[in-house]
This record gives structure tokens, C-alpha cells and sequence, in this order.
């Protein structure tokens, strides 16, 4: 197996987005418990509990369910740093092999939030150390549905939350 520098390098997750929403909103749709499990995950696989003890050294877990089969699939993590309302890092693995990864591995999250001009939110994730193009290709859908309905829901509940 490749050093973890060199797999780091090798399959990693890049994605921008921009959301219609303030930062602070942003933030709390990450960092709250009952804001993330409304719009984490695929729409395929959305959340159906999410834990979280926010801090660094503080643990995270998400349970995703299939809307087409009766399976759920847990991912957990560490969160590295947490620097309101700009910066999160955590690691973030599957719990079983059962997921099209294969064996878990641990990757690291990286997500910046940049506020821009008329209340717009740039996100910039990132995410190190996937084990191969099939798995960067996976996450790659996996994540780009969750910030789907991400920016579907700061669109829905932005101006209540």
C-alpha cells in the first residue's frame, strides 16, 4: 500500500460551491444536529440521524438510508478544527465494508466558507486520501447530491433557521 502522503495526493476530492445564503447560516447548517440531518446526504441516501460533539477532539456520526432498499450505511469521525464560521475539518469514514469503498479508510474533510458580496456563501471542500478513482467518482456524486440539497434547503428554511 502507498504512504498515506502519497494516497492523500493521489485521490482527492475538490468541489466549490456557491450558496444564495450568509455564512452564518452556512456554519449552522453544518454545526447544528437538526439543520444537518434535514439535507446531509445524497438524495438517494439522506440522513436519517446525525450525532455531533463539536469541538475538536469531538466525535461525529450520520446514518444514511437508501430511499430505494431497505439498507442504511453509518459514517463517522474526528473533528480536527473548528473555526466558526469558516473553517471545519474532520476526518470521515464509512463503518463497515459494505460501502462501494471496500475496506474503511480514514479520509480528511476539509470546508472553507467564504463570505461574498450580497450575502452569498463560497464553499471550497475537500476531501483527502480516497482510496481510488472509483471511490473519488462515488464521493464525488455523494457529495455533489448532498450540496444539492443543501442549497436546497438554505433556499427553504434560510430566512426561518
Amino acid at each position: 500500500m502507498a504512504p498515506v502522503t502519497d494516497r492523500l495526493a493521489a485521490h482527492t476530492l475538490n468541489l466549490r460551491r456557491i450558496f444564495n445564503a450568509p455564512r452564518e447560516l452556512v456554519w449552522r447548517a453544518w454545526t447544528r444536529p437538526e439543520m444537518l440531518v434535514a439535507w446531509f446526504g445524497p438524495p438517494e441516501w439522506p440522513a436519517v440521524r446525525t450525532e455531533q460533539d463539536l469541538r475538536p477532539g469531538g466525535t461525529w456520526r450520520a446514518c444514511l438510508r437508501s430511499t430505494s432498499e431497505d439498507r442504511v450505511l453509518w459514517q463517522r469521525g474526528v473533528y480536527r478544527e473548528v473555526v466558526p464560521p469558516e473553517r471545519l475539518v474532520f476526518s470521515f469514514k464509512w463503518e463497515s465494508d459494505d460501502h462501494e469503498d471496500g475496506t474503511p479508510v480514514d479520509t480528511l474533510v476539509t470546508m472553507l466558507l467564504t463570505e461574498l458580496p450580497d450575502g452569498q456563501t463560497q464553499m471550497e471542500f475537500t476531501q483527502q486520501g480516497l482510496k481510488s478513482e472509483q471511490s473519488l467518482d462515488g464521493h464525488r456524486h455523494g457529495w455533489t447530491g448532498t450540496f444539492a440539497r443543501l442549497e436546497q434547503w438554505l433556499h427553504t428554511h434560510g430566512r426561518t433557521a
